[in-house]
């Protein structure tokens, strides 16, 4: 497992807020007094982590030295009161298993909210998310000139050069970077032979996962290479990244995004290969993760510095490929009002109808339910956390929170 001493970092905490504690939003109370995990709870499995009796809401979220900006719903922008019955909602539990919900309105964190099992300073468990993340780790590879946006069309596997192609089955060279990202690799692996990947740790470690998935796969016609969600593409794109830029995948991933983003409190497990996990198994706190929606939202930048390519972001922001119903249905509800499915660079799209008005959103999504969605027309950010498929946090946005935005009252 790749650590960050978390347990270190927990061990400075020696207060704990009361697991009975409900704070009305926008209090002095409340901006000092998220709740927090006790270093005993950090070693626990996120299954095990006590539940909050009550939610914790602050329309007022305090400047925290994390490098995001905070500001005042109702006041920079929002509709306090629509925020606020919302939040009181989730924290009765009318609207599923929520852990956390933050919004960010033209770049300043408004609202910040805790429940059950979240808190401010415990990672939450990242599913599909992490694809999002990996995603974000190539365009910084790009940025740094590792790859080039040429390199994104090009046979992935001429960029690997520890491989023996005269072993790949026939249309091994017809996977690029393009379409690994947009989950289109064509890979064909049986039950039984992913299974069987258990017996033999040594071969697939390093290369040797790649070099293995091209000689047991079927052939890979490009006529073939349909939206296949998973199927081995992340770790094609992690494979890439370990083998183009200085050192490990792990230490650029490190050195060159989360130290650069100050994220020191956070979980992100390798994978057999004995890459980083490049489609789950990482867990980030919920201010981390609108830290990485920021990204997206600014055009790749940080603090005024340039961290992922801009050119490589608009294929992030943008479908890349339409999807059907039935292809996003398997991940997301599709409704009246949460239309118009499609797949960019490991980022979902989707557009959210408000009443006459159609907003386009782009949003990362893990299974058990960790997003962020992005609607750049609004300059609005939503981050949450849960552990509950049945949220529908795209309807959430589109019935909810959108139109706190779009008819403000100012508190």
């Amino acid at each position: 497992m790749w650590n960050t001493q978390i347990t270190q970092r927990f061990m400075t905490f020696t207060l704990f807020v009361s697991l009975t504690c409900f704070v009305a939003a926008g209090t002095p109370h409340a901006k000092n007094h998220a709740p927090e995990a006790t270093a005993a709870e950090a070693e626990l499995s996120f299954w095990d982590v006590p539940q909050l009796e009550k939610g914790f809401i602050d329309t007022a979220p305090p400047a925290r030295k994390d490098g995001l900006p905070v500001g005042r719903l109702g006041v920079d922008g929002g509709d306090k009161h629509k925020i606020n019955a919302l939040a009181e909602e989730i924290s009765a539990g009318k609207r599923g298993k929520f852990d956390s919900l933050l919004i960010a309105h033209e770049g300043k964190l408004l609202f910040e909210s805790y429940y059950l099992r979240g808190r401010i300073n415990l990672p939450h468990p990242q599913a599909s998310t992490a694809k999002a993340y990996t995603s974000l780790v190539l365009g910084r590879a790009i940025q740094l000139g590792h790859l080039t946006m040429a390199d994104l069309d090009k046979p992935l596997v001429s960029i690997l050069k520890d491989l023996d192609p005269s072993k790949f089955v026939a249309g091994a060279q017809n996977i690029t970077l393009h379409k690994a990202l947009t989950m289109r690799g064509g890979i064909k692996i049986t039950e039984e032979q992913r299974k069987a990947f258990k017996d033999i740790p040594d071969q697939i470690k390093g290369q040797g996962m790649v070099q293995t998935l091209l000689e047991q796969s079927k052939p890979i016609a490009a006529a073939d290479q349909h939206f296949d969600y998973g199927n081995y593409n992340p770790n094609l794109i992690m494979q890439v990244v370990d083998a183009v830029v200085p050192g490990s995948a792990e230490d650029f991933i490190k050195t060159e995004l989360l130290d650069k983003l100050g994220i020191t409190n956070y979980q992100w497990h390798r994978a057999p290969s004995g890459l980083p996990e490049s489609g789950w198994r990482v867990s980030k706190t919920t201010r981390d993760m609108v830290k990485w929606g920021t990204l997206v939202m600014n055009d790749g930048q940080w603090q005024g510095e340039q961290l992922i390519s801009k050119a490589y972001i608009q294929r992030v922001v943008k479908p890349v490929i339409p999807l059907t119903h039935e292809q996003a249905g398997n991940f997301f509800d599709i409704t009246e009002q949460v239309t118009n499915p499609g797949y960019g660079y490991f980022w979902w799209h989707a557009d959210l109808k408000v009443g006459n008005k159609t907003y386009t959103t782009v949003s990362a999504q893990g299974g058990g339910c960790q997003f962020i969605i992005l609607v750049k027309e609004l300059d609005l950010m939503v981050v949450l956390t849960a552990h509950d498929n049945s949220i529908g946090p795209l309807q959430v946005t589109a019935e909810r929170i959108i139109p706190a935005f779009t008819q403000q009252k100012i508190n």
